[in-house]
């Protein structure tokens, strides 16, 4: 039996550098094998009244249980939190009007620059957002 494990150790350690067994969720199918090798490893050495190898593999076995029941914790990245509020120089650059550009020139370039960038036109929410934000900066100062 205990040549039996060691067989299986070698094997382990030598395929071990070719292929990651910790990536994803695989480990956790190799730790719920060797508990029950381990457990059946157990009750054999216990029928054969050999009692300190049985407690070590009982050991090992409720060790491989518990592990195999884990799952890795998911950590979630919190985005940065948005900007209290875009400055002159940024709202002008996004718009790409200049510093003196009317009212009207600030409402003819968002309406152009809107079109392409609308979700509904193909455009994402984001770019969508900072066009919003930078006519409602230029607008607020005028107004």
């Amino acid at each position: 039996m205990i040549y039996l494990l060691l067989g299986v150790a070698a094997l382990a350690l030598m395929l071990w550098p070719r292929r990651p067994l910790l990536k994803g969720d695989g480990w956790r199918v190799g730790a719920g094998v060797t508990s029950i090798i381990a457990f059946a490893g157990a009750g054999y050495a216990a029928v054969r009244a050999s009692w300190e190898m049985a407690a070590v593999l009982g050991v090992v076995g409720l060790w491989s249980a518990t592990e195999a029941r884990r799952r890795p914790q998911i950590r979630k990245v919190m985005a940065p939190p948005p900007k209290s509020e875009l400055s002159l120089s940024e709202a002008r650059a996004i718009l790409g009007v200049g510093p003196e550009a009317t009212l009207d020139e600030v409402r003819a370039a968002y309406a152009r620059l809107i079109q392409m960038a609308h979700p509904d036109k193909g455009g994402t929410a984001g770019l969508a957002a900072q066009l919003n934000a930078a006519r409602d900066r230029l607008i607020k100062r005028r107004g």
